[in-house]
């Protein structure tokens, strides 16, 4: 099993939805107002999973190609005439790189942009 530490938890501006990032780049994204949205095992109770197959999930997730830790956070929500309201959730890493994606509530996320706002791996001359 791998292990790994939730480092942010940040509300949008109405407390609809929950983003969590953690120490393994993965950020989960819950719908706090309507549950119902979260997803669950769909495997029956099957005895040696025990609570495991009862339990609630994210609405969905990413993990960032660089698995490494990074802080999360909601973008104002955006949306033009005659389209739907785009959510969106920014990632910046420890490995200086920022990342948006933006998410439907039918569970659907994909990466919007994505930067390189530090040259960490830069060799610094003395």
């Amino acid at each position: 099993a791998v292990v790994s530490t939730q480092s942010t938890g940040t509300f949008n501006e109405d407390s609809s939805y929950l983003c969590a990032s953690s120490d393994k780049g993965t950020v989960h994204i819950f719908a706090i107002k309507n549950p119902e949205l979260n997803k669950r095992l769909t495997v029956a109770n099957v005895g040696y999973l025990g609570r495991y197959a009862g339990s609630q999930w994210g609405m969905t997730s990413f993990t960032l190609r660089s698995e490494c830790p990074c802080i999360c956070t909601f973008a104002p929500p955006s949306s033009t005439p005659g389209t739907a309201v785009r959510n969106a959730v920014i990632a910046l890493c420890f490995d200086g790189t920022y990342h948006k994606y933006v998410f439907t509530a039918d569970g659907n996320c994909n990466r919007e942009s994505y930067n390189v706002f530090l040259d960490v791996t830069q060799d610094l001359e003395i």
